[in-house]
């Protein structure tokens, strides 16, 4: 538990959240600001920072209790579709600094755009593959 992190002190019950589901590693409660009624934070309960060092055995149990937990706020909330999305870091809108997905109900014309998109530019989609196949040969 790291003492200054806002998602550790909701772990253990110092700071009040509505609590949606707990087990031994994880818990999900509602966003305080939500997109929609029904949107949710998914936290291991051990601290890390991000993607990059959460452990193996925590990213699965996330991953595990952000699937029983979708399926919970669709049918919940009514939901016309659920959009899964987690933040690695201050420059990608990272801003609390413990691993969190956001489990996040959709509606029909609740106006919400998706990220935009663009094409890759002659050559560039060859060389972004060959610089990330590299780490991976480098990383696992």
């Amino acid at each position: 538990m790291n003492g200054d992190c806002i998602f550790c002190k909701i772990v253990a019950g110092e700071l009040p959240s509505h609590k949606l589901y707990e087990d031994g590693k994880t818990l999900a409660f509602l966003d305080i600001r939500p997109v929609n009624a029904g949107h949710t934070l998914v936290v291991p309960k051990n601290h890390s920072s991000n993607i990059f060092d959460i452990s193996p055995e925590d990213w699965a149990a996330v991953a595990e209790t952000t699937r029983i937990v979708a399926r919970a706020i669709d049918e919940g909330v009514g939901a016309d579709g659920v959009n899964i999305g987690m933040n690695n870091r201050e420059d990608a809108g990272q801003v609390v600094h413990h691993p969190h997905i956001h489990v996040i109900p959709r509606f029909k014309g609740d106006g919400i755009k998706l990220m935009p998109q663009r094409d890759y530019r002659e050559g560039e989609a060859d060389e972004t593959a060959r610089k990330i196949r590299a780490a991976l040969q480098t990383s696992t």
